[in-house]
């Protein structure tokens, strides 16, 4: 007979995580085109994902899919004017900045409370801010190339980052204050000796 047991702690994550990312989309599906663009899931799961899952594979690999996923979705739909075909022009340096999140997560939240949360929320926007952008500007004939129109596609993002900040803020309270309540009612939710 095995001695294997059934731990229910990273199905759930990865339920919250696809949940939390459905919202993405419903979000975007039901308002104007680019209405709250950026205002979105993804940063909250990029944390989340690196907070909770101790194994480095689970950590990346699920909210990598999940950005995957509903990416796909939007650029196949309501976003294919802006698709290139497979994603969108230049998807590799949001999946960069996804994965530095992620790392973020890993590194910040070792220990999760509110002061942590929110150093580790200000930084992913950074890291999002700095690189996305530095894929907006490089080699685009709209910016000089320098760095005069690196600093000016940057203040062209401002609005868009502060909607990132938002949606992070807000979803990952959700996503954090509601895996911290379950784990508090079924403490077989809690980290055990063995690596998640």
């Amino acid at each position: 007979m095995s001695n294997l047991k059934f731990n229910p702690r990273n199905l759930i994550l990865l339920l919250m995580i696809l949940a939390i990312t459905g919202f993405r989309l419903l979000v975007t599906f039901n308002s104007d085109e680019l209405k709250f663009a950026n205002f979105s899931s993804i940063g909250a799961v990029a944390l989340f994902g690196g907070a909770y899952f101790k194994d480095n594979l689970k950590a990346f690999a699920f909210p990598l899919l999940s950005l995957f996923l509903s990416d796909f979705i939007l650029a196949t739909t309501i976003f294919s004017k802006y698709s290139t075909g497979f994603l969108y022009e230049g998807w590799y340096w949001t999946y960069i900045a996804f994965a530095l999140m992620v790392l973020t997560g890993r590194v910040l939240l070792q220990k999760i409370n509110v002061v942590t949360l929110l150093a580790s929320t200000l930084t992913i926007v950074f890291i999002h801010w700095i690189v996305t952008d530095f894929g907006v500007w490089f080699q685009n004939p709209s910016y000089p190339q320098n760095f005069a129109g690196f600093w000016l596609c940057l203040e062209r993002a401002i609005p868009f980052e502060i909607r990132f900040l938002e949606g992070t803020l807000i979803y990952g309270a959700i996503l954090f204050g509601a895996f911290e309540i379950l784990k508090t009612k079924y403490p077989v939710l809690k980290l055990q000796a063995q690596k998640a």
